[in-house]
């Protein structure tokens, strides 16, 4: 499948016809897929979903060497380092029938995997040895449900075949990648202020998402001028993608659990244009009720991003891109590909961040409509969901997954942690300024207000 397939089948999810897409330059990725595809297509329909804002849309050009660098990180610290991305205990381990991941990048998903796992007394300081001979004694399945079920977060690797006859595999070739539902009518606010080079100039986006593809989404947004502010909750952390992901907002914490911090949550709601969550089906529900949000809000554009999709037995799964990979087929294939004795997944979490720029093409698109029919759209996706859009590649079998990352255009910029080099975007369309108002920031850094 080319990247003129892939971006006809990413518009047709978002109901948009696509303007002339020009794709320039070379990717580094490498993979069983085509990743590199995958990648500029992702980012070339995000930026035919910000033409389509004009009257008049402008021809789309992509540098793949750019968008595939996005896929990975778009800062570049300058002399200081950025913490692993992964906690000591996560990875893949050998069960006593396959293989399974364990994510535990999260501390509370870490207490519920050791718990599970009879090593409770280790979540300060594990010992990896200890964990691998304890996973070895469980079967795949039998750990994982475990895992899951004490609130943890684990996958075991299954192939594209066994995937396609799970339930949960099943339920997934039901749904369309974007899932649309129509508002009601609604009326663009006065703070909205676009104009020709930042047409979200103004547009304010809440943004209750965290790693990855919800932040990917609305830092998309940021650099179109929408007025992002993320939120955050007291205990949470992610060092190591604050900085990518940060970019372009504000940031706030908000304890939701407490009548003021509920209350605070609905003020903002109040406020604001467009509501961009990754919670699970049911999470923010049980917070603030959507008839809550639409007294609030009326009008609010809704998108709404999960793991494992939105029906089936495991809708309401916790999930990340490195399980779902290990889900759906990828890393079993990836691990074929490449003739390796343990999983391999993409060379860059893509799931993440091609349902990232999906998510934000279809805030720009139902932005697009309510400014021309007077009605609100909301939209549903999910890693799964898009994983299944994910086509074979014609890559050489190589174990690398990244060849030399060529030159590429970046610019200076400071941050609280110190300089970085960032990235140019990777999209020219027309007189749009793919920029940056705001550097990133510290989570937590401003008060809970527009």
């Amino acid at each position: 499948m080319t990247e003129d397939d892939l971006v006809a089948t990413f518009a047709a999810s978002l109901g948009i016809t696509p303007p002339p897409v020009t794709f320039t330059g070379e990717s580094p990725l490498v993979s069983a897929f085509a990743v590199s595809e995958f990648a500029a297509a992702a980012v070339a329909t995000a930026g035919i979903a910000a033409s389509s804002l004009a009257d008049d849309p402008a021809p789309v050009t992509v540098d793949r060497g750019l968008a595939a660098a996005w896929f990975s990180t778009a800062l570049t610290p300058v002399g200081w380092e950025l913490p692993s991305p992964w906690d000591a205990v996560a990875g893949d381990y050998e069960s006593a029938d396959g293989w399974i991941r364990l994510h535990t990048n999260a501390p509370r998903h870490k207490a519920a995997a050791l718990g599970v796992l009879g090593l409770a007394n280790e979540v300060s300081s594990p010992d990896r040895a200890a964990v691998e001979a304890a996973v070895a004694a469980w079967g795949g399945d039998e750990l994982e449900r475990a895992v899951v079920s004490a609130g943890g977060c684990a996958a075991v690797m299954r192939s594209a075949d066994e995937w396609a006859r799970h339930p949960q595999g099943h339920a997934l070739a039901t749904e369309p990648l974007v899932a649309w539902s129509a508002g009601e009518v609604a009326a663009v606010r006065e703070n909205w202020r676009a104009t020709a080079q930042r047409p979200l100039a103004g547009l304010r986006v809440l943004d209750l998402t965290r790693v990855i593809a919800g932040p990917v989404a609305t830092r998309f947004l940021a650099s179109l001028g929408a007025d992002v502010l993320r939120v955050d909750p007291p205990d949470w952390n992610e060092p190591a993608v604050v900085p990518d992901m940060t970019l372009g907002k504000r940031a706030t914490r908000v304890d939701a659990t407490t009548t003021v911090g509920r209350d605070a949550l609905e003020r903002l709601m109040a406020h604001s244009d467009v509501l961009v969550h990754g919670y699970r089906p049911g999470a923010l529900d049980a917070i603030v009720s959507p008839d809550r949000r639409r007294e609030l809000r009326p009008g609010l554009i809704e998108v709404v991003l999960d793991a494992y999709g939105w029906r089936g037995p495991w809708s309401e799964r916790r999930g990340f891109d490195s399980l779902v990979q290990m889900s759906s087929g990828i890393a079993d294939a990836g691990m074929r590909w490449a003739d390796a004795s343990k999983p391999t997944p993409l060379p860059v979490q893509a799931l993440d961040h091609a349902t990232g720029y999906l998510a934000a093409a279809a805030v720009l698109v139902a932005v697009g409509r309510m400014r021309r029919e007077g009605v609100s759209s909301s939209a549903r996706l999910s890693l799964a969901r898009t994983a299944l859009e994910l086509p074979a590649g014609r890559s050489p079998n190589s174990p690398e997954g990244i060849a030399p990352r060529p030159a590429l255009p970046t610019t200076r910029i400071a941050t609280p942690w110190g300089e970085a080099d960032l990235l140019r975007s990777p999209l020219t369309v027309g007189d749009l300024a793919f920029d940056y108002e705001r550097g990133p920031t510290d989570l937590g850094s401003d008060e809970p207000r527009w």
